[in-house]
């Protein structure tokens, strides 16, 4: 069997101040009547029952998110501790489900993703399952509508073939998010994908890698998976979790894996990260701008205007900002510097400002 694992612990930094601590991006309704969560799964539901569906994510994400898809099986929601990046989660979830499954293959989607044509994606993903099962590391790779510089990009490399007719091809090497002029050149190549961060493989294959690549995490994953008992494995992650490295799976495993391949895909597909990416995935008025909420403006250009409740935000004469306005915080920047909000999180972090957070 294959199951998709939604990867949601992260807090959305970038989103704040509408984005909190202990109520994350992926509870949002930031696109359509749905939340980014409720969005993850129902476009999983058509191909897969909801006891074959995971969700990894921190103690204070579970109870705001299992309210939200309520016909998830409690059980199969696994806990972070604390966020160590992808690699770790991803390997915490795959000693849960080797458990399960020792067979598996194993689908790593995550909570903030926008997705237009969701047969399109279910088609790649069965795809990619199939590639799975003869041992590749597999990952979707976007086809570009752009020359983004916040996007890693994937070089495709020798045609292998053609399954649910999708073309496989060879993934060559993993570029991390290029400046301006080589993100041209990687475009106009015609060879290149932006890399999703969606995966695809075999359980036993990615354990097989973490031992291979990033032995001394291995070793800690075999430490808390030899748990006897419920009570012996929270204590073993406890006191093992906040040992482990910091690592993303990009860097970690898939830039020095054996056997990957890349499909290519084309599914309206945006990663809903920051205040600049609903321009995106919603509609813009006539002057560019893209709002939601009560707004009403006076030669206001090319700006991304949120407002909470019903209070009006009224501007003039102004272009090119990102302006978020919520119960107890305002923000108001350029969009040049919108990647920005992060290092305001920081900040407030800092003053003490737990509130805010």
């Amino acid at each position: 069997m294959y199951y998709p694992i939604i990867m949601a612990g992260g807090t959305g930094t970038r989103l704040w101040p509408l984005s909190r601590r202990h109520y994350p991006k992926q509870a949002l309704k930031l696109v359509g009547d749905k939340t980014l969560m409720q969005q993850a799964v129902s476009r999983l539901e058509p191909d897969f029952p909801a006891d074959q569906i995971l969700v990894i994510t921190r103690q204070e994400h579970v109870q705001p998110l299992s309210v939200q898809v309520p016909q998830l099986p409690q059980d199969n929601f696994i806990v972070e501790p604390e966020g160590r990046g992808t690699a770790p989660a991803i390997g915490l979830a795959a000693i849960h489900l080797i458990k399960r499954d020792p067979e598996a293959v194993m689908l790593v989607l995550t909570a903030d993703h926008f997705i237009v044509d969701e047969a399109g994606f279910l088609q790649a993903l069965k795809a990619a399952e199939e590639v799975a099962r003869d041992g590749y590391l597999v990952t979707l790779g976007i086809k570009p509508t752009f020359a983004s510089t916040g996007y890693g990009y994937i070089h495709q490399g020798e045609f292998l073939r053609r399954v649910e007719s999708l073309p496989v091809y060879l993934a060559n090497r993993f570029t991390e998010k290029p400046d301006p002029e080589e993100a041209e050149h990687l475009v106009n190549s015609g060879d290149y994908t932006w890399n999703s961060g969606m995966f695809v493989w075999r359980v036993d294959r990615i354990v097989e890698e973490f031992q291979r690549q990033m032995p001394d995490f291995y070793e800690q994953l075999q430490k808390i998976a030899a748990a006897s008992d419920p009570t012996e494995y929270e204590q073993l992650l406890a006191d093992i979790w906040p040992t482990v490295k910091k690592e993303t799976i990009d860097y970690g495993v898939m830039e020095g894996a054996e056997k990957v391949a890349v499909i290519p895909i084309d599914i309206g597909w945006a990663d809903v990260g920051s205040w600049a990416s609903l321009v995106d995935v919603l509609p813009s008025d006539e002057q560019g701008n893209t709002v939601t909420g009560n707004h009403v403006g006076i030669d206001t250009k090319d700006t991304i205007i949120v407002g909470y409740g019903e209070k009006l935000v009224a501007t003039i004469g102004l272009e090119g900002l990102v302006i978020v306005d919520t119960k107890d915080a305002l923000l108001i920047c350029t969009k040049e510097r919108e990647q920005d909000v992060k290092t305001m999180v920081t900040l407030l972090e800092k003053l003490g400002r737990d509130d805010l957070l």
